[in-house]
C-alpha cells in the first residue's frame, strides 16, 4: 500500500476506501511475512487508519472489509508484541458483541446477513489476537467475553443463530480455554460451562431428522475440543464432576452411534475428538457407553409368564439390536474397534505416527478395566479362542496381531497401552497372556510387573465365570506349542547331534565367552529373576550356571 492510499484511509475518503481495501486484501490474502511492513512504521499506521474507520458508525458498509484487513495484520506477532492494542481489542470485542455491555443485554437479537458477516470477521480477528498474545487473552476475560460466549452457547439452540458464528464462537472459546488456565477454571466452576456444552451437544444430536451438515460437524469438533481442555484438569468436587461425566458419557455414546459409520473425513474427525474426550472421563462413568437391551427385560417377563402359566420353558427373547451382548447394546464399543482398525490400516499405509492410536487404546483399556461386560466383549473381538497357531502371534492383520506387534515397539506409550489392554483381557493371567502373545513378546510387560517367573499376580480381582476354553484345533497342536514364540514350532534337527562330549564342551565355552564379551561391551546385560519376579543384573555370565539348578527346582515346585 503506497503512502497516498494510506492517507486516503486516514482521511476516511468514502469514495476510495472500498477499492483500496479490496486491492490490499486480495494481494495479501496469504501473507505471513511482514518484514516490509516494519519499515517507516507502516503496520502501525495502517492499523490505526483501519480502526479509525471501524470506530465510525457512518462507515458500517465497509466494516467487513476493514476487519478482513485487520485479520491479515493480526498474523504479525512481532507488531502485536511491540504495539499497545488494548483499545483496538475493545473495538473488536464490541463488533463481535462479546464485551461487557453485551453481557448485560438480554436475548440475542435476530441478525441480518451484513451484521452476521461483521461479527464473523471480528471473531476471526479475535482468534488471531488470542492465539498470538497473552495480554489479549487476559483482556478478553476482563471484558467478560467468556461469559457472553457461554450465554450465546446456551441460547443458540433456541434462537436462529448462524452456523458460521457458532463455529467461530467455539473456536475462540477453545483458544481461550486451551491457552489460559484461568479461563478453564472460570468456565468450569463459575459459569458451569460443561453443563451448557453437554446440553448443547445433546440438543444437536436429538435433532436426527436431517443429516448433519459439514458446518455442523465442524462446530461439534470445536465444541469437543473445548470440552477436552476443560475436563483435562477438573476443578470440581469428585461427586459433582462424576454426575456431569455420567451425563456427558451418555451424550458421547449417542454421538458415536450417530457418526460411527466413519463414512466421511468429518465424521471420522468428530469420532476422533469424542475419543479424545473419553480419555478424560473417569473409569466408573464409562459403563454409560453401553445400554441395557430391551430384550433383557422382555426375557425376564417371558420367564415369569412361563412359570405363572405352567409352561415348561419360556420362549427365548429376540435380540433388540444387532449388537446385543450379555444383555447390553455394545455398538459404541464396536465403533471404537472399527476406528482402531481404520487407524491401524492408515498407520501402516502412510507410516503415520503411532501416537495417533494412543487415545482409542486408552479408552479401550479403561473400558476393559471398569466393566465385566465390556471386557468380555472386547476379549471376544480382540482375543477370540485360538484355532490356527501355526504362525507367530505378531504375524497377520487381526487386532491381536497388530497389538502383539506393538509389544516390541520402541514407542513406549503405544507399547505400554497395547500390553495393558491385552493383559487385562487375559484377566492378568500370565499363562493366558503367553498363550495369546508368546512369552518373548510379553517379556517387557512381565519384567515391569514382576512376573517373569510366571507367578500369579496377587490382588487381581476378576470374575471366574468366563474361564478360558481351548478349541479342539488348539488342543490338537498344544503339545507342539512353543510358549516363547507363541506358536507351533516345527521339529528341528538337534544341532548337538553327532558331536562328541569334548566338542559340546568346547562350543559351550565359546558361547560363554561370546556372551561375556557382549556383556562387557554393554550390548547385552544378562540377568536372573529375583524373588520379586524382576530381572537382576549379573556380575559375570557364569552366575547363570550357578543359579540354574535352584531355578529349575523352584519352577518344578510351581508346576
Amino acid at each position: 500500500m503506497d503512502a497516498e492510499q494510506l492517507k486516503r484511509l486516514e482521511r476516511k475518503e468514502t469514495a476510495h476506501i472500498a477499492d483500496i481495501l479490496s486491492q490490499f486484501n486480495k494481494k495479501h490474502a496469504d501473507l505471513l511475512a511482514f518484514d516490509s511492513f516494519h519499515t517507516d512504521n507502516q503496520w502501525h499506521d495502517l492499523w490505526l487508519a483501519i480502526f479509525g474507520i471501524l470506530d465510525d458508525a457512518t462507515l458500517q458498509s465497509v466494516h467487513a472489509q476493514c476487519l478482513n484487513t485487520v485479520r491479515i495484520l493480526t498474523r504479525d506477532e512481532f507488531s502485536l508484541q511491540t504495539h499497545f492494542v488494548e483499545q483496538e481489542l475493545g473495538t473488536l470485542l464490541s463488533l463481535a458483541r462479546i464485551n461487557a455491555s453485551s453481557n448485560e443485554d438480554g436475548a440475542q437479537p435476530q441478525l441480518d446477513d451484513a451484521q452476521a458477516e461483521v461479527i464473523a470477521e471480528a471473531l476471526k480477528c479475535l482468534c488471531n489476537l488470542v492465539y498470538q498474545s497473552a495480554d489479549c487473552r487476559r483482556q478478553c476475560l476482563r471484558q467478560y467475553s467468556l461469559d457472553v460466549l457461554v450465554k450465546r452457547l446456551g441460547t443458540a439452540s433456541s434462537t436462529r443463530y448462524p452456523c458460521t458464528l457458532e463455529y467461530y464462537d467455539m473456536k475462540l472459546l477453545f483458544l481461550l480455554t486451551a491457552l489460559e488456565p484461568t479461563a478453564r477454571t472460570r468456565l468450569q466452576i463459575d459459569l458451569n460451562g460443561l453443563t451448557y456444552m453437554t446440553k448443547w451437544l445433546d440438543d444437536k444430536l436429538a435433532d436426527s431428522a436431517t443429516a448433519a451438515s459439514e458446518e455442523q460437524l465442524n462446530i461439534i469438533c470445536e465444541l469437543l475440543k473445548v470440552m477436552f481442555t476443560v475436563t483435562s484438569a477438573p476443578d470440581k468436587s469428585p461427586n459433582e464432576y462424576e454426575i456431569q461425566s455420567l451425563h456427558l458419557t451418555g451424550v458421547l455414546r449417542e454421538l458415536l452411534l450417530r457418526f460411527g459409520r466413519l463414512s466421511t473425513e468429518r465424521e471420522r474427525a468428530v469420532v476422533t475428538h469424542a475419543i479424545n474426550l473419553l480419555t478424560n472421563i473417569s473409569d466408573s462413568c464409562l459403563t454409560e457407553l453401553t445400554l441395557k437391551c430391551s430384550s433383557a427385560d422382555t426375557g425376564a417377563q417371558s420367564a415369569q409368564s412361563a412359570v405363572a402359566s405352567g409352561t415348561t420353558e419360556p420362549q427365548p427373547a429376540s435380540k433388540c439390536c444387532a449388537l446385543c451382548f450379555e444383555k447390553r447394546n455394545v455398538r459404541s464399543l464396536a465403533v471404537l474397534l472399527d476406528y482402531l482398525r481404520g487407524g491401524l490400516a492408515q498407520q501402516e499405509a502412510e507410516a503415520s505416527s503411532h501416537e495417533l492410536l494412543s487415545p482409542v487404546l486408552t479408552v479401550l483399556v479403561k473400558c476393559a478395566r471398569s466393566d465385566r461386560t465390556m471386557r468380555h466383549y472386547l476379549r471376544k473381538e480382540i482375543l477370540p479362542p485360538l484355532k490356527d497357531v501355526s504362525k507367530r502371534p505378531e504375524i497377520g492383520n487381526e487386532l491381536r496381531n497388530h497389538l502383539c506387534r506393538f509389544l516390541t515397539l520402541p514407542a513406549m506409550i503405544l507399547r505400554d497401552l497395547a500390553a495393558e489392554l491385552l493383559f487385562i483381557l487375559c484377566k492378568e493371567d500370565v499363562g493366558r497372556m503367553i498363550k495369546y502373545t508368546g512369552y518373548g513378546n510379553a517379556a517387557g510387560l512381565f519384567a515391569k510387573r514382576g512376573v517373569l517367573d510366571c507367578r500369579r499376580i496377587e490382588g487381581a480381582e476378576y470374575s471366574s465365570d468366563s474361564e478360558d476354553s481351548d478349541t479342539e484345533e488348539y488342543k490338537q497342536q498344544q503339545q507342539s506349542f512353543n510358549p516363547v514364540l507363541g506358536c507351533v514350532e516345527q521339529a528341528k534337527r538337534n544341532p548337538l547331534e553327532g558331536m562328541s562330549e569334548e566338542q559340546k564342551e568346547y562350543e559351550a565355552l565359546q558361547l560363554v565367552n561370546l556372551l561375556e564379551k557382549l556383556r562387557k561391551d554393554g550390548i547385552v546385560q544378562p540377568a536372573l529373576i529375583d524373588k520379586d519376579g524382576k530381572p537382576q543384573p549379573l556380575e559375570h555370565i557364569l552366575q547363570l550356571q550357578e543359579e540354574l539348578p535352584q531355578q529349575q527346582l523352584e519352577q518344578k515346585r510351581k508346576t
